[in-house]
């Protein structure tokens, strides 16, 4: 069963805002606050006719008004324009309740208000869920890429490592055949001396 719309108003930064939700919190969450603002006194819910009007067409849709104005709500609004002429925002707030008169509520506009919350909201669930699979192949993708570079660098590093074995072996054989001939030549070397002495008589 659908859950009972209110209508919740707070001011943030240059826009009032009103949205209809079926709780506090659902309304802190669309505003994106950061901290209670019921608790605080900067939100309240509201009471004004045509402000519970125009978001109850709009169910779970943020609407904004140049803040401090008595203007009506919608999803876009222009920037403030009369923001220096003394007046406070609460006295134009209070000033524009008094002059509105309350209206009948209209029990079936409430329950349809209420269903178009729930429609939305599960539209923007399946929104968000297709959104996070999106990213979910994406993850995937980039990580069967990293699992590909990685295998090819483990591959190189090991045929690196077995080219470098054989080179080393290469070396080492040379280095003792080296040896070998250093050997040989000292030996040469010094049967070919003791002979050339031999050969001078001395």
């Amino acid at each position: 069963m659908a859950r009972k719309l209110k209508t919740y108003q707070t001011s943030l930064g240059f826009f009032d805002l009103a949205i209809a939700t079926p709780s506090m919190k659902a309304a802190l969450d669309a505003w994106g606050a950061d901290s209670n603002l019921f608790h605080q006194g900067a939100a309240k819910e509201s009471d004004e006719p045509d402000v519970i009007a125009a978001t109850m067409t709009k169910p779970g849709v943020v609407l904004r008004r140049p803040v401090g104005s008595d203007g009506s709500f919608n999803e876009h609004a222009g920037l403030p324009t009369d923001l220096g002429d003394g007046r406070s925002t609460a006295a134009r707030r209070s000033k524009g309740s008094k002059a509105k008169k309350s209206r009948p509520v209209d029990k079936a506009a409430e329950r349809n208000a209420a269903l178009d919350y729930d429609r939305e909201q599960r539209r923007r669930e399946l929104e968000r869920a297709r959104e996070e699979a999106a990213r979910q192949k994406e993850r995937e993708r980039r990580q069967q890429a990293v699992d590909k570079a990685q295998a090819a660098l483990d591959k190189a590093r090991q045929e690196h490592t077995k080219r470098a074995a054989a080179v080393q072996a290469e070396v080492e054989a040379l280095e003792k055949r080296l040896q070998a001939e250093e050997t040989r030549w000292d030996q040469e070397k010094a049967r070919l001396e003791a002979a050339l002495r031999r050969a001078r008589g001395s």
